[in-house]
């Protein structure tokens, strides 16, 4: 793209050198003139310097030489001969510049001497050389030089007066007549002195007009030719500007003239206006790079926006050139809009069958292949030659076998679209799955020109469908049918039991302490461990009928043709034989127990739901009872689970109704039977069923979540509980509460009982938490960190019911680690079970060897108490001291603690409650 500008402006100032050159000479002339004018003016001015300074040497001289004669005082000898002096200089200067030989050092030296200007010496010197003839310039030389025998004259008089002055007395007749010949050559030079005055005034006037003439000639010269020459540039510059806004404004293209240093708009043509929409009036000022998002600067493809704000695809290309009289840049704005549209289009068009990633057949009238696109041959081997010629339906069937119907090209024919799941053929002769759509290209006349089949291989689609049906009956990580999958069968089960008037089992089974193995070892390992447990019931029950997964640790059987309930009894038999054996998983083996329900159709239930349900209540009797066992499902167990769904939606609602309450059982020191601690109790006060222990809400709670929600309520009540009894004036007694493991996995749970203190202004050292063996060993990794922060905080941990779970020694080096509470269990055979005596020995000797405070629970008779002190036991409790009780009895039994002296060693009496 040409740049407009430099198109019309070159030719112009080619055109124009000659006139500027011409300007330049006259301008040049007249300035030439005018300081020849001013040399010229300079050398006359210094001609009227020295005709003044000759002027009155002369006239002093006679005046000296006339004093000297009438009294022949030396002084005036010396003053004439000074002033005799400069006129004989100045005839030197005259005479030797004339002739032309002469050192012009020397002759300017001369004039200086003798008071002659210094700028005016060398046009003094240059007028007397080679101008010695010019008007009134000879006039007054030749004036000058009649002078010169007078003034010798004046000089010869002066020797005389001289010497007759040194010879003696000088008459008067003497005198007289010497100052008669002094006034006559005076008489004779005045005049002519004058006529040189006059010659040289009247020279330098007449020069001063001719040089004002030639410099106002020149200057009315230099303004004529000015004048003439501005005429024809604004001639030639109106005809460029118009030629050059007509090319401007006929451009195709969109062009604008912008500032290099703001980069604003100048000028826009009407192209610009057009593309833009807005008229080239209201682009001048604007900013080009809000125009186009670019600098002028830059050359290239763009996008500019238009006033409606449609996007225009655009090509820009800029150059400096000359505007007016400065330099701008120039902008070529082409919209290639429609141009890449087109060329997008093609380009899609020609890459459509080679990128598409299904495969494309163009066919002939005959179906017979023409080309195939670059996915087709991927998909089926075959290349452009070894498929070009074959007809479409030739390597392709229906799913059965058959030949595609006639009926398909007459569907097509007709103007239709044909698609379908055919089965087709890969080069190497292999079958695949393949969706098929044909249809047809016509001529103007509506003729069948080609065919246009589009092919795509769903063999991965297939394989997923059937993965994903697989996966919506399966379980993924077993690979046992799920729920939906096992209700389905069971449901099919049940009608063909209705048919054959035969009977069929459900066996509901739960492994027992799943959750605490899964939480000691990791997820993965429990992974691994159902794994192992799917394997062995489905290899037990193979062939006999159908096991699947419905949770967890949930696993379900479905036995069919029974003659008899035994048969599923002996079948639960041999599934807890089987479960109760080791389990190798990793580097680990694990034992584990089972708990399994049973239910059996018709008696028990007429569909799916209610047999697993019912099969699921008898697996909860078993797990309560016994574990490890089985039991049959009876009517009265539909009552029971209805009762715990009911106990189960009432627990939501316990928190936020205020049913809760704390009971506290002392601590006490054995050896005193002073009060060293209570022990904070939940209970749930319900209105109906009145109160409710813990072990049967507390599962509950773990399995809805809510555990978290009542351990903070135990936290803050205990410590509020503690607030109250200082306020009384009450001992400082240490408080223990019971924490789930949940809670104690809780990234703000040290932090929350941090707060709960600060709250109530307490100590950390009198908050004791109780935590178990299993839920230690739940918490994994975290419990080193949780366990030193607590120690940190200064709070204490007692392991509660000690020896009865997954025991590990590690943790108890922990720094929390402050007490260990002995279980009842160990404690209820004291002091006759000597098993029992060794393991409370055992654990007392563990606990001092490792600097832990041993407390005893479950005392309830005074031998148990005197063989734990003699044993070295610290501290306990139990119902030989105290039940349970509310806040208010602990105040009545810590009174008694305020006064000195022995306190009893069983504070409160057994009581039937």
């Amino acid at each position: 793209m040409p740049s407009v500008g430099a198109t019309l402006q070159r030719p112009l100032s080619r055109r124009l050198v000659p006139l500027v050159y011409a300007l330049a000479a006259v301008i040049g002339l007249t300035l030439a003139l005018t300081w020849g004018a001013l040399q010229i003016q300079v050398a006359l001015a210094g001609f009227l310097n020295g005709e003044s300074v000759w002027s009155k040497a002369q006239k002093q001289a006679v005046i000296d030489l006339d004093a000297y004669a009438a009294d022949g005082r030396a002084g005036d000898l010396d003053n004439f001969r000074r002033n005799y002096a400069v006129l004989g200089a100045d005839r030197w200067v005259r005479d030797v510049t004339a002739s032309g030989h002469y050192d012009y050092a020397q002759v300017a030296a001369v004039l200086s001497h003798g008071n002659t200007i210094p700028a005016a010496i060398r046009g003094v010197i240059f007028i007397l050389h080679h101008f010695p003839d010019a008007p009134y310039v000879g006039d007054a030389l030749r004036a000058w030089r009649s002078t010169d025998a007078a003034i010798a004259e004046l000089g010869t008089i002066a020797g005389e007066l001289q010497r007759a002055y040194a010879g003696g007395a000088v008459s008067g007749a003497e005198v007289a007549r010497q100052r008669a010949r002094i006034h006559a050559l005076n008489s004779y030079i005045e005049p002519r002195a004058k006529l040189f005055s006059q010659a040289i005034a009247l020279g330098a006037t007449w020069m001063g007009w001719v040089l004002f003439a030639c410099v106002s000639v020149a200057a009315c010269l230099a303004s004529l030719v000015w004048l003439l020459l501005a005429r024809r540039i604004l001639a030639r510059i109106r005809g460029t500007e118009e030629r050059y806004q007509l090319l401007f404004d006929s451009a195709a293209d969109a062009i604008v003239m912008i500032d290099e240093g703001s980069e604003r708009i100048l000028d826009a043509n009407r192209a610009a206006a057009q593309l833009t929409g807005s008229g080239a009036a209201a682009l001048i000022g604007e900013s080009f790079s809000h125009l186009l998002g670019m600098s002028p600067k830059q050359e290239g493809p763009g996008v500019l926006r238009d006033v409606r704000g449609r996007q225009r695809a655009v090509e820009t290309q800029s150059s400096l050139v000359h505007w007016g009289d400065r330099v701008v840049r120039q902008a070529i704005i082409r919209d290639v809009t429609e141009r890449m549209q087109l060329e997008q289009e093609r380009r899609i068009g020609a890459e459509a069958l080679a990128s598409i990633a299904e495969g494309v057949i163009i066919a002939d009238a005959g179906r017979r292949v023409v080309s195939a696109n670059a996915a087709h041959n991927a998909i089926t081997g075959f290349d452009g030659d070894g498929l070009r010629g074959r007809r479409i339906d030739e390597t392709r069937c229906l799913p059965d076998g058959s030949s595609l119907p006639a009926s398909l090209w007459q569907i097509v024919a007709a103007g239709g679209n044909w698609q379908g799941e055919v089965r087709s053929c890969r080069r190497d002769g292999t079958s695949y799955p393949e969706r098929l759509s044909i249809s047809a290209l016509r001529d103007e006349q509506g003729r069948v020109q080609h065919y246009v089949a589009v092919i795509t291989d769903i063999s991965t689609t297939k394989a997923n469908q059937q993965r994903l049906e697989y996966l919506a009956a399966h379980d993924p990580l077993t690979g046992l049918v799920n729920r939906v999958e096992f209700e389905r069968s069971c449901a099919r089960a049940i009608a063909a039991a209705a048919r054959d008037r035969s009977a069929l089992a459900v066996l509901f089974v739960d492994l027992d302490a799943f959750k605490v193995v899964n939480d000691s070892y990791s997820h993965a390992i429990g992974d691994l461990l159902l794994s192992e447990v799917a394997e062995r019931i489905r290899r037990l029950v193979e062939g006999r009928g159908l096991v699947g997964r419905i949770g967890g640790d949930e696993f379900t059987v479905l036995l069919g043709g029974l003659e008899s309930r035994e048969q599923a009894g002996l079948l639960a038999r041999q599934l807890l034989t089987v479960l109760s054996e080791p389990l190798p998983v990793g580097d680990y083996e694990i034992v584990l127990s089972a708990s399994i329900g049973i239910a059996g159709y018709p008696l028990d239930g007429g569909n799916p739901t209610a047999l697993i349900a019912n099969a699921d209540a008898a697996m909860y009797l078993a797990k309560t009872e016994e574990r490890n066992a089985f039991r049959f499902y009876t009517p009265m167990m539909q009552a029971d689970a209805r009762k715990r769904l009911a106990l189960v939606t009432e627990l939501r609602q316990a928190l936020a109704r205020d049913e809760f309450r704390l009971v506290f059982q002392p601590s006490v020191e054995l050896r005193s039977g002073r009060i060293l601690a209570v022990e904070a109790l939940l209970r749930w006060q319900h209105p109906q069923r009145g109160e409710i222990h813990p072990a049967e809400f507390i599962p509950m709670a773990e399995k809805l979540g809510l555990i978290r929600h009542i351990d903070e309520w135990v936290l803050r009540t205990a410590c509020a509980q503690m607030r109250r009894w200082d306020a009384v004036g009450l001992p400082s007694i240490r408080m223990a509460i019971n924490v789930s493991a949940t809670s104690y996995g809780y990234p703000s749970f040290v932090n929350d009982i941090r707060q709960a203190l600060e709250a109530m202004q307490l100590a950390p050292q009198r908050l004791l938490l109780e935590v178990t063996e299993s839920a230690i060993l739940r918490l994994g990794e975290d419990t080193e960190k949780t366990m030193n922060a607590l120690h940190a905080l200064g709070v204490g941990v007692a392991i509660d019911d000690f020896g009865t779970g997954y025991s590990s020694m590690a943790y108890l080096k922990l720094p929390a680690i402050a007490y260990l509470k002995i279980d009842q269990s160990f404690v209820a055979g004291l002091p006759d079970n000597a098993n029992d005596a060794a393991i409370v020995e055992a654990m007392l000797a563990l606990s001092k060897s490792l600097g832990l405070c041993p407390i005893a629970e479950g005392i309830e008779t005074t031998a148990q108490h005197e063989f734990l002190l003699r044993a070295g036991c610290v501290e306990g409790q139990g119902y030989l001291y105290s039940r349970p009780m509310p806040p208010e009895d602990v105040v009545r039994l810590l009174r008694p603690q305020l006064r000195p002296g022995p306190a009893k060693l069983q504070l409160v009496p057994p009581s039937k409650s």
